[in-house]
This record gives C-alpha cells, sequence and structure tokens, in this order.
C-alpha cells in the first residue's frame, strides 16, 4: 500500500496532525526529553556524551521501499556503492545475478523501464481466476470484493473534486494561487459550501503549514487508487517475460516518483555535520536502496527478493516501511526472511497507520512465519508523538501488546524529499527508520554484536511509560544515549 504515509482527512476536515497544535523543532526526533523538553530519542546527548573523539565502522541499511533520490544534497556520502560492479559496461562483474546494480536495485521494472503504480492483491487474484474461470463463484466474489471498495473510492473522488474546484475559485478571487491563512480569514465566502472548505483550509494552515501540498496529495490518491491500485484493467507487468524469472529489473534506484524512500532514508543517514536540512540518526549508516514497494501492494516475490539481495550484498540492518492485509506468497516472504535471520541480518518494520490492534489484524509482512514459529533479529515499530503525556500515542499508529515491539518518533519528521529538498510527514513509516537508525548505530560502533543482541538492547534500553505498557512489549519509545550506553556493557 501507499507506504504509510498519512495525509490528511479531506472528506470530514478533521485536520488532528499536530498534538495541542504545537509545531516542535524540526530536528525533535534527536532531542533530548530532559533538556529540550520534547520525547526525542536523546541522539544528540548520545553523540556529544557518548561518541565524541569515537569513530564506527560503515553499516550498509537496506531500504526495502520507493525509489531514493541518492544526489539529494543531505545524501550524498550517505549511499552504498557495490565496489565490485563497473557502472554502466552492462555486464555482471560481480556475478550476483545483477546487472550494473551500483548503488542497489529496483524490482519494479525491467530492460523496458520502471513502473511506481501497482494493483492490490485483491486484483492480481481476480485476474488470475478470470483467466480460469470468468464466470466461476470465486471470480464472482471476488468482483463482488472489488466494487465494494471502487463504490466509495468514486463517492469519495466526487466529493474531493468538488471541495478543490471550490478551493481553487476561492484561491483566484483572492488572487493568489497559494492564500495564507490571513487571506482565507478575511475572504467573505458566498454559500454554505465555501464556508465549509474555508473551515477546512484555515484549520488545516494552521496545523500544517504544507496544507495545499497535502491536498493535492490526497486527491491523487483517490484518482491513482481508482486508476491503478483497483483497476483490472491495469497490468504494469503485463506482456513483459522478464518479470517471470529469478532475475528480474534494473538499477535505476531513483525510480519514478521517489518520494518516501528518500524520507526514510534522510531519517536514517542524512548528513549531520553539513548544516544542511536535517541530521540522521548514524552517521556511518550507507544507505542501500531496494525497490520492491509500489504504489499499491507490493508483490510479495518482490519483497523476497529484495530481502535476499540485502542479505547478499552485506546489509546489516534491513528497514522495511510499508504493509499491506494480505500476503497471496506469504512462504516465499517467510524463506527470505529466515534466510536473513540465518546471515545475522536484523529486520525492522514498521507497524502501520490503521490507529488498530495489529494482534487482531495483522500487516504483512510479519515476523511470524506460516509454518510456525517467528523471527528473532525482528522489530516492529510503532510511532510516538513528541509529547510526555496521554497523547504520545498519534491517532493513527497501529499498536500491539504482543506484537509491536517499540514506540519510536513518528509524528512531524522532518527529512529529505523529492523534488523539493524537504518535508514533514507522519507515520510508522517514519518511525521505523528511527530504529533502523539506531540499530546501524549500534552495530557501527559495537560491530561485534549479533542481531539480535542489538534486537535486546534496544528493547531493554526505552525510556517507559505507563500508557504504553499494553500497547508494546517493551511499554516504552526508544532511546538512542541509553541503548549505547547498555551496547557498551556486552563489551
Amino acid at each position: 500500500m501507499r507506504k504509510y504515509i498519512i495525509g490528511i482527512l479531506l472528506l470530514t476536515g478533521n485536520f488532528v496532525l499536530a498534538q495541542k497544535t504545537i509545531s516542535p523543532k524540526g530536528n525533535w526526533q534527536n532531542l533530548d526529553l530532559k533538556k529540550d523538553g520534547v520525547f526525542g530519542m536523546s541522539t544528540e546527548k548520545a553523540y556529544t556524551e557518548l561518541l565524541k573523539n569515537r569513530t564506527g565502522v560503515f553499516v550498509p541499511v537496506a531500504i526495502i521501499d520507493g525509489g531514493v533520490d541518492i544526489e539529494h544534497e543531505d545524501l550524498k556520502g550517505a549511499i552504498w556503492t557495490n565496489k565490485n560492479e563497473i557502472p554502466n559496461n552492462k555486464i555482471d562483474d560481480d556475478h550476483n545475478g545483477y546487472v550494473d546494480d551500483i548503488h542497489g536495485w529496483n524490482f519494479m521494472g525491467s530492460g523496458k523501464g520502471s513502473f511506481h503504480f501497482d494493483n492490490i492483491d485483491l486484483v492480481r487474484e481476480l485476474r488470475k481466476e478470470i483467466m480460469k474461470d470468468p464466470n466461476s463463484t470465486k471470480t464472482k466474489e471476488l468482483q463482488h470484493q472489488l466494487d465494494d471498495k471502487r463504490v466509495p473510492l468514486e463517492s469519495g473522488l466526487t466529493v474531493v473534486e468538488r471541495q478543490r474546484k471550490i478551493l481553487n475559485n476561492i484561491s483566484k478571487q483572492i488572487g493568489k494561487k497559494y492564500p495564507d491563512i490571513k487571506e482565507f480569514e478575511n475572504y467573505k465566502y458566498n454559500n454554505a459550501e465555501e464556508e465549509d472548505v474555508l473551515i477546512m483550509v484555515i484549520k488545516g494552515l494552521k496545523e500544517y503549514p504544507d496544507y495545499r501540498r497535502k491536498f493535492e496529495e490526497e486527491y491523487n490518491l483517490y484518482k491513482d487508487q481508482l486508476n491503478y491500485w483497483s483497476n483490472i484493467n491495469y497490468d504494469p507487468r503485463a506482456g513483459n517475460s522478464e518479470f517471470e524469472g529469478r532475475y528480474y529489473g534494473n538499477g535505476d534506484v531513483k525510480g519514478l516518483l521517489p518520494v518516501h524512500g528518500t524520507h526514510v532514508a534522510g531519517i536514517i543517514a542524512a548528513n549531520r555535520n553539513n548544516g544542511l536540512g536535517v541530521k540522521g540518526v548514524a552517521a556511518q549508516a550507507l544507505i542501500m536502496p531496494l525497490l520492491a514497494i509500489p504504489e499499491g501492494d507490493a508483490l510479495d516475490k518482490d519483497e523476497a527478493n529484495a530481502i535476499r539481495y540485502a542479505v547478499d550484498n552485506g546489509a546489516k540492518v534491513i528497514n522495511i516501511s510499508a504493509g499491506k492485509a494480505s500476503s497471496p506468497d506469504r512462504a516465499v516472504v517467510d524463506s527470505a526472511v529466515q534466510y536473513a535471520m540465518n546471515k545475522d541480518v536484523l529486520i525492522v518494520h514498521a507497524a502501520g497507520n490503521a490507529g488498530m490492534d495489529v494482534e487482531v489484524s495483522t500487516v504483512f509482512p510479519c515476523r511470524q512465519y506460516l509454518s510456525g514459529g517467528e523471527a528473532g533479529a525482528w522489530i516492529e515499530v510503532a510511532a510516538s508523538g513528541f509529547i510526555d503525556d496521554k497523547t504520545i500515542v498519534p491517532w493513527f499508529s497501529n499498536y500491539g501488546g504482543k506484537t509491536v515491539d517499540v514506540f519510536a518518533p513518528g509524528l512531524q519528521i522532518k527529512s529529505t524529499w523529492w523534488p523539493e529538498k524537504y518535508s514533514t510527514e507522519n507515520g510508522t513509516s517514519m518511525a521505523a527508520p528511527m530504529v533502523s537508525g539506531l540499530a546501524a548505530l549500534i552495530r557501527s560502533y559495537y560491530p561485534k554484536l549479533s542481531a539480535l543482541q542489538v534486537k535486546n538492547i534496544i528493547m531493554n534500553s526505552v525510556i517507559k511509560r505507563e500508557i504504553l505498557k499494553d500497547k508494546c512489549i517493551s511499554g516504552g519509545v526508544v532511546n538512542v544515549y541509553e541503548a549505547l550506553k547498555l551496547a557498551g556493557t556486552y563489551y
């Protein structure tokens, strides 16, 4: 699915994107609760007090996501490079099955190009059943399920298109493409519809300065779901036999829309010393972009191959800030996860943004194996906010007292973006790379620790809160300072 980015609630106008409408500092996730008054991870404190004058080793961190802008000003120098591959010679120099995989691999592409949108699993299943028997009972049941999804989307798009038209007309009357709050407040509405849209926009701008861009994103989301995700006539792999083999894809790790992956990458590894935009958690992390998460449902085969690529090419941590409600080829993913566990690789996964208990409804991929047992070196991450009170769990974050391991900052997180240089986003997609960055930091300064030891250190060094004791296994929010202190006792 759309990789756990949280947008706005267009249909109701409910806008709850900030705790108590307070905007934190842009680097709040790395700040300290006692010193700075926000519930960050104490990253800066750790660098100042624990890591000063120390040098860690470089740690490859695989991001299984969408594309990453590897030329971004804040990511240069933080991208993994395959030193055994000669760029652009169209030869698989290192004989790993991937030609010119210089900085990672794109499993959502082929020699003919790349794609960004894909179907949901339901559409793929329906397409297969239609090929078998278009009139079967199962085909009809699946078609009915798909119709149930499309009807509200069509209705929603109609509402949002109307809101968008009214908003654009108001802006035109004001005389600006993007009026500010005062200009909207001073506008004299002509009817009830304009009044409703004004209330929505003014409230949105107060709590989220980038509201207009978010509005357009959500408008496009409705269209994307209808045109691509749930469209039986759209298939990005149709007629391309390259996708049928074990090795497929291309070396274009930027992809077509490198937004989400770029944001995740910056949280982990943005340059800490260049005075630009943001500071990543792990100064020695090297990002390995692996494109396997489209707008739509990821193909299990793509996710599995991405995990195996990461392991075979030296990743010590794998970040997966994405999920879906089903996994038709779950055994294939399970096998890849087991492979990662056997090779001492830590997997960090975002818990999801449905505001639900994931013990009731599983999000895939997951640590539990279909055949029984589970992945030990797996950390499931929920999102936390910046205020130390009952609102610490944002409205969107999934949770689970027996399935989610930790909470980490995931509200109003500023990081690298494309084509704009930076953007502030919400979601467990942002929380997971906080933990991946921490894991990379531990493995950088304490490289002899195993993946399971790193997980245990992260779990046992959280800042506990009563409100979290039934919402995650550890009962707390990750803390870089405390984790590094604890890691030091293992040596």
